[in-house]
């Protein structure tokens, strides 16, 4: 089974641009970004229960995401590439570039995703949270759940207009898709991947929102290597294009 994706700039020599999108979104959303990176190949993945992998259900946690990762990645003949990661998008590419098959992988960059907890007890807290809001979705319409989804304190730089916007747009996914990849790719179920992080040798970005305080924390606490994108929450690629782009560029200036 392979994930859908789109490719731009195909015939571009060189890295792949591999982007991998936040729960509730769609590779769709890294377009403004792709259309920056014009000299590199770029490879927009729709996530399982996302975009049009929604007929893509995972159950086997991170395990099978990495290995759906390496199978769309070997369809499309992709060998020497860059992970970039928003949110979930970023723990699934810290998880393939740590615990996955990552041969060919050239370049980590996260924006705002959580390296992992470190104790059984964070994590059963954290996965009975992830239930809870996968029961929601389940059984609530979307919209709905979306109104008390984006009032969590990450997203608390969102204006109104933004806010309303996003639910628009993510209103369109599946409740019982959403849910099913919720819990099947918790912080809960998450392995804690600093101490592969922290080993690794490939060229290693971390962005976080200038106002995401959160992870930015977490970022501090672990030495993982900060670059903080001004005037932005969680959600800088969105919040801050430009000055995201800016960061992409300088980072990839470092493998070509």
């Amino acid at each position: 089974m392979k994930l859908h994706c789109q490719t731009f700039h195909a015939n571009n020599q060189g890295t792949w641009l591999v982007w991998l999108h936040g729960l509730l979104g769609r590779g769709d959303d890294w377009l403004p970004l792709v259309n920056v990176f014009d000299q590199y190949a770029s490879l927009l993945v729709d996530l399982p229960g996302h975009g049009h992998s929604a007929d893509i259900t995972l159950t086997g946690g991170f395990t099978e995401m990495s290995e759906l990762l390496s199978a769309t990645l070997s369809e499309h003949q992709i060998e020497n590439y860059c992970l970039i990661g928003y949110s979930l998008g970023g723990r699934i590419a810290m998880y393939q570039a740590t615990q996955g098959h990552h041969k060919g992988l050239k370049g980590l960059l996260v924006e705002g995703g959580n390296p992992g907890l470190c104790s059984q007890k964070e994590r059963d807290v954290r996965l009975q949270h992830d239930r809870h809001w996968a029961q929601r979705f389940r059984q609530e319409p979307v919209a709905s759940v979306l109104t008390d989804w984006y009032q969590q304190p990450v997203f608390a730089d969102l204006t109104l207009a933004q806010r309303e916007r996003l639910i628009q747009r993510r209103s369109q996914n599946s409740g019982k898709n959403i849910a099913d990849m919720l819990e099947n790719t918790s912080l809960g179920v998450q392995p804690c991947l600093l101490p592969d992080l922290q080993q690794m040798t490939i060229p290693f970005s971390y962005l976080c929102g200038e106002n995401d305080h959160k992870f930015q924390s977490i970022a501090r606490q672990y030495t993982l290597p900060l670059n903080i994108i001004p005037q932005v929450g969680h959600n800088a690629h969105y919040g801050n294009p430009a000055a995201f782009s800016a960061a992409v560029n300088h980072f990839l200036s470092f493998f070509g």
